[in-house]
């Protein structure tokens, strides 16, 4: 099993800027993908960002379109750590944010369906 923790979230003006963490710990080496999602109110769950660490290649990234350009995932290896550096944070960009991680490149291209979760950690754009 994996265990995930995430850091990091608060409240920001919009224009504002966060960087979220989340630790990962347990098994970590049957992960091959770990990812960003968020849960808003009234909203479907989206998405955000993910990571592939091995296959298609080390480092890959995808996005959803919603963030592009303001959103940046990046992974430290040493550490077994995820980011998420959110930048031009919007009202719109408000949730709870997930860390995930999984074996299964699916997750990676869905951005949603992985097994392993953390707690979830709240951020909120006004």
């Amino acid at each position: 099993h994996v265990q995930l923790v995430e850091s990091g979230g608060g409240s920001v003006q919009a224009g504002g800027s966060l960087k979220l963490s989340c630790a990962a710990s347990g098994y970590t080496a049957e992960v091959s993908c770990m990812g960003w999602f968020r849960r808003s109110p009234g909203k479907d769950s989206e998405g955000v960002a993910s990571i592939f660490l091995d296959s298609p290649g080390p480092g890959t990234t995808d996005y959803a379109d919603s963030v592009k350009g303001r959103f940046t995932i990046s992974r430290e290896n040493a550490n077994n750590t995820l980011y998420l550096q959110m930048n031009s944070l919007k009202p719109e960009d408000t949730g709870v944010y997930y860390c995930g991680a999984s074996s299964l490149t699916f997750s990676c291209l869905s951005r949603l369906n992985f097994p392993y979760r953390g707690q979830g950690t709240q951020v909120t754009v006004s």
